[in-house]
């Protein structure tokens, strides 16, 4: 068997990346065996050296006609012609080509490399992952957030903590960190979380969930009477007590939920739950049929991220609850909305929809089609299965997934606009369609051997932007709805925006899963799905 050179000369000849390996050619494939080629140069071999002398330069051959003591004699025709050429110098350039019977590598073309099994440099890892390196990602990604999201209450002018509860101290806050602990972000990053012990068997990212929700759920009464007084206070636990829009409600709701039904809970959740419930279901503005709207930027405006903001927590509502009531209206959000904003002919949602715009400009942000695709599974999971609203929704994710797939980047990544590859690679979003994907090939909803690579891609490519440190990096920060396309654009990117990091935490969990339920194999060098595990 014969070795192609490993030179980064010849790597580059051949296509190959730098760290690439070469294939091997000779028994069992195509080109010359070792033995052949020995044979051949036996018979026929040739030295060439070119010789520097009184500036001319002479090429000189020896066939040595597979004679032993090729190299000596060699030597000795040089040394005859350079004497013959009377040079009077000790200091010669020379270069002598080996004349031994070692086999000569043959040149990378279609009869002696099979080409098709060339290596690319891809722009990141292919293939399927090892699920030790998914749980690596996981455990930097908790011990970043565990180090710099403290659960504590402090004196803000002494940045001490506040010890005695008993009496209310105006100056309390909750200790600063990187991240707030109330915002919708970290209720994805609470459900992550979740996620990532149930697919690793570890407690410590349950734990994290529990210990914060439990800090957050006794400072209830704390601030409760400051809140009655003025629920305009700029308090810490504001929003938990008096949501003032679906995004202090809807994605803590329904992680707290999850972490009720765990049986695990360190605390009552069931008073926070509520008042987030009521906020959604009776005090957020709504369209005549019912739709959740929002008033700005415009009258009567949708924003696609508040499907995610409202249906999870509804569903997870009817799940502990039973009631009907919540389950209803989740459904109703979906198919309202789809209605509006879902484009059938490019199976994606626009991201803003204004009641009374004749044209509307359809921008295709990626992460409002994560917030979507992420909403549709989440209800899913928790959809009786005689539902009448089930098929319609089970429809709508086929075709959005078909969609996403169409979109997703030859880097693994999707782009901020999904339809304008222009546009930069963001990594929130490809997290989520990584465990929206994922989710619903465990669950059978969609076909896994059309869609598993693309979501193993897209896992490896955000697998590049979580740093050693565990920070997220390619993190589009928070954005509201334009109708331009420079403001989606050239929104920054920011290992604080806080949107990164639960996205994270679900895609690993969610591929754990995934790797756990499917063999994979590299057919033809291509990553295939070769059946699920018993």
């Amino acid at each position: 068997m014969v070795r192609l050179s490993r030179g980064a000369k010849g790597r580059r000849a051949f296509g190959f990346g730098k760290k690439s390996p070469l294939p091997e050619v000779g028994a069992g494939g195509v080109g010359l065996s070792c033995t052949t080629q020995r044979k051949q140069e036996a018979t026929n071999r040739e030295q060439e050296a070119w010789v520097h002398g009184m500036g001319t330069r002479y090429k000189i051959r020896q066939v040595s006609a597979g004679r032993p003591g090729g190299v000596s004699a060699g030597m000795g025709l040089l040394y005859g012609t350079m004497k013959y050429l009377h040079l009077r110098f000790y200091s010669v350039a020379l270069l002598l080509l080996s004349v031994t019977a070692t086999a000569q590598v043959p040149r990378g073309n279609d009869v002696t490399t099979p080409l098709h099994l060339l290596q690319p440099d891809y722009p990141v890892p292919y293939g399927a992952p090892h699920p030790d390196s998914v749980t690596a990602v996981l455990r930097r990604v908790h011990g970043y957030l565990d180090a710099v999201t403290p659960a504590q209450l402090v004196d803000r002018r002494t940045n001490q903590p506040i010890t005695d509860r008993s009496r209310f101290n105006e100056a309390a806050i909750l200790k600063p960190g990187d991240f707030r602990l109330t915002s919708y972000e970290w209720g994805v990053t609470y459900a992550g979380m979740l996620l990532a012990t149930e697919a690793t068997g570890d407690p410590r990212y349950a734990t994290y969930t529990h210990e914060r929700l439990a800090f957050l759920a006794g400072l209830l009464p704390y601030f409760e009477k400051q809140v009655a007084a003025n629920p305009q206070a700029n308090t810490p636990l504001r929003p938990v007590l008096a949501p003032h829009a679906l995004d202090d409600a809807g994605a803590m709701a329904a992680a707290a939920i999850k972490a009720l039904r765990t049986g695990q809970a360190k605390a009552d959740l069931r008073p926070m739950i509520d008042r987030y419930l009521d906020y959604i279901s009776t005090k957020e503005f709504r369209l005549p049929d019912g739709t959740l709207a929002r008033n700005r930027p415009q009258p009567n405006t949708l924003w696609l991220d508040d499907l995610f903001m409202s249906v999870p927590a509804l569903a997870q509502m009817g799940k502990l609850t039973g009631e009907r009531r919540y389950f209803d209206d989740a459904v109703r959000q979906v198919t309202q909305f789809a209605a509006r904003m879902f484009n059938p002919e490019k199976n994606l949602f626009m991201h803003g929809w204004v009641e009374g715009m004749s044209v509307h400009p359809e921008f295709r942000w990626a992460r409002a089609n994560d917030w979507a695709v992420m909403t549709l599974v989440e209800l899913l999971d928790v959809l009786p299965a005689d539902h009448p609203g089930r098929a319609r929704v089970l429809d709508l994710l086929r075709a959005h997934a078909q969609g996403l797939a169409a979109h997703q980047s030859g880097a693994g990544f999707w782009h901020q606009l999904l339809d304008r590859p222009d546009s930069y690679l963001e990594t929130s979003a490809t997290a989520i369609y990584v465990y929206a994907l994922a989710r619903a090939i465990n669950r059978g909803w969609i076909d896994a051997k059309a869609y598993a690579p693309a979501v193993l891609l897209g896992w490896n490519a955000v697998s590049t932007k979580v740093t050693p440190g565990g920070q997220v990096e390619g993190v589009c920060v928070g954005t509201g709805m334009g109708f331009d396309p420079v403001f989606y654009y050239h929104r920054p990117v920011n290992v604080y925006a806080a949107h990164g990091y639960g996205p994270v935490l679900l895609a690993g969990a969610e591929v754990l899963l995934l790797l756990n339920n499917f063999t994979f194999e590299i057919n033809d060098s291509s990553l295939q799905v070769l059946r699920r595990k018993p």
